[in-house]
Protein backbone atom coordinates (compact mmCIF):
# COMPACT_ATOMS: atom_id res chain seq x y z
CA UNK A 1 0.00 0.00 0.00
CA UNK A 2 2.81 2.28 0.69
CA UNK A 3 4.45 1.60 -2.58
CA UNK A 4 0.99 2.63 -4.29
CA UNK A 5 0.54 6.30 -2.31
CA UNK A 6 4.32 6.75 -3.20
CA UNK A 7 3.84 5.83 -7.17
CA UNK A 8 0.85 8.24 -7.32
CA UNK A 9 1.38 11.26 -5.40
CA UNK A 10 3.21 13.07 -8.27
CA UNK A 11 0.69 12.57 -10.32
CA UNK A 12 -2.16 13.70 -7.63
CA UNK A 13 -1.82 17.11 -7.62
CA UNK A 14 -1.95 17.45 -11.52
CA UNK A 15 -5.60 15.67 -11.15
CA UNK A 16 -7.71 19.02 -11.24
CA UNK A 17 -5.73 19.99 -14.29
CA UNK A 18 -6.49 16.81 -16.58
CA UNK A 19 -10.25 17.01 -15.58
CA UNK A 20 -10.23 20.78 -17.35
CA UNK A 21 -8.29 20.04 -19.79
CA UNK A 22 -10.22 16.52 -21.20
CA UNK A 23 -13.31 17.97 -19.98
CA UNK A 24 -12.71 21.22 -22.28
CA UNK A 25 -10.95 19.16 -25.02
CA UNK A 26 -14.21 17.51 -25.63
CA UNK A 27 -16.35 20.41 -25.42
CA UNK A 28 -13.61 22.37 -28.14
CA UNK A 29 -13.60 19.31 -30.29
CA UNK A 30 -18.14 19.44 -30.07
CA UNK A 31 -17.67 23.31 -30.61
CA UNK A 32 -14.87 22.73 -33.77
CA UNK A 33 -17.69 20.71 -35.65
CA UNK A 34 -20.31 22.84 -35.15
CA UNK A 35 -18.28 25.89 -36.71
CA UNK A 36 -16.75 23.83 -39.33
CA UNK A 37 -21.01 23.19 -40.37
CA UNK A 38 -21.39 26.50 -40.18
CA UNK A 39 -18.70 27.77 -41.97
CA UNK A 40 -19.59 25.50 -45.02
CA UNK A 41 -23.29 26.81 -45.00
CA UNK A 42 -22.15 30.17 -44.77
CA UNK A 43 -19.68 30.56 -47.15
CA UNK A 44 -22.31 30.41 -50.09
CA UNK A 45 -23.56 33.76 -48.55
CA UNK A 46 -20.71 35.20 -47.61
CA UNK A 47 -16.75 35.55 -47.97
CA UNK A 48 -14.61 34.00 -45.77
CA UNK A 49 -13.10 37.28 -44.76
CA UNK A 50 -16.23 37.79 -42.35
CA UNK A 51 -15.95 34.52 -41.06
CA UNK A 52 -12.18 35.22 -40.11
CA UNK A 53 -13.58 38.30 -39.33
CA UNK A 54 -16.42 37.31 -36.58
CA UNK A 55 -16.26 33.44 -36.70
CA UNK A 56 -13.10 32.13 -35.87
CA UNK A 57 -12.34 35.10 -33.04
CA UNK A 58 -15.22 33.02 -30.92
CA UNK A 59 -13.06 29.74 -31.24
CA UNK A 60 -9.96 31.51 -30.25
CA UNK A 61 -11.12 32.98 -27.39
CA UNK A 62 -12.77 29.43 -25.86
CA UNK A 63 -9.59 27.91 -26.64
CA UNK A 64 -7.69 30.78 -24.50
CA UNK A 65 -9.68 30.37 -21.51
CA UNK A 66 -8.95 26.52 -21.59
CA UNK A 67 -5.63 27.29 -21.99
CA UNK A 68 -5.71 30.17 -19.35
CA UNK A 69 -7.66 27.42 -16.93
CA UNK A 70 -5.25 24.75 -17.39
CA UNK A 71 -2.25 27.15 -16.76
CA UNK A 72 -4.01 28.36 -13.37
CA UNK A 73 -4.72 25.00 -12.38
CA UNK A 74 -1.31 23.16 -12.48
CA UNK A 75 0.43 22.85 -9.43
CA UNK A 76 3.10 25.14 -10.09
CA UNK A 77 5.98 25.34 -7.66
CA UNK A 78 6.45 29.61 -7.82
CA UNK A 79 3.60 31.94 -8.94
CA UNK A 80 6.18 33.56 -11.08
CA UNK A 81 5.54 30.49 -13.75
CA UNK A 82 2.26 31.15 -14.13
CA UNK A 83 2.81 34.63 -14.51
CA UNK A 84 4.69 34.12 -17.27
CA UNK A 85 2.19 31.73 -19.05
CA UNK A 86 -1.03 34.13 -18.62
CA UNK A 87 1.25 37.19 -19.62
CA UNK A 88 2.19 35.75 -22.49
CA UNK A 89 -1.58 34.44 -23.47
CA UNK A 90 -2.27 38.34 -22.50
CA UNK A 91 0.82 39.76 -25.16
CA UNK A 92 -0.44 37.20 -27.87
CA UNK A 93 -4.30 38.29 -27.24
CA UNK A 94 -2.87 41.94 -27.76
CA UNK A 95 -1.18 40.85 -31.10
CA UNK A 96 -4.58 38.81 -32.24
CA UNK A 97 -6.81 41.54 -31.44
CA UNK A 98 -4.83 43.99 -33.99
CA UNK A 99 -5.61 41.34 -36.94
CA UNK A 100 -9.23 40.45 -36.28
CA UNK A 101 -9.62 44.72 -36.37
CA UNK A 102 -7.34 44.46 -39.38
CA UNK A 103 -9.73 41.72 -40.52
CA UNK A 104 -13.06 43.36 -39.41
CA UNK A 105 -12.56 46.50 -41.35
CA UNK A 106 -11.23 44.61 -44.79
CA UNK A 107 -14.77 42.66 -45.09
CA UNK A 108 -17.49 44.56 -46.72
CA UNK A 109 -20.69 41.80 -46.49
CA UNK A 110 -21.38 42.73 -42.67
CA UNK A 111 -21.83 46.54 -41.49
CA UNK A 112 -22.36 46.05 -37.38
CA UNK A 113 -24.48 47.93 -35.49
CA UNK A 114 -23.28 50.53 -32.85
Amino acid sequence: MLLEEVTLSPLSPWESFYVIVGSSAGALTGLQFVVIALVAEAEAASSMLEIRAFGTPTVVHFCVALIVSAVLSAPWDALGSAAVGVGACGSAGILYILTIIRHARRQTGYAPDA
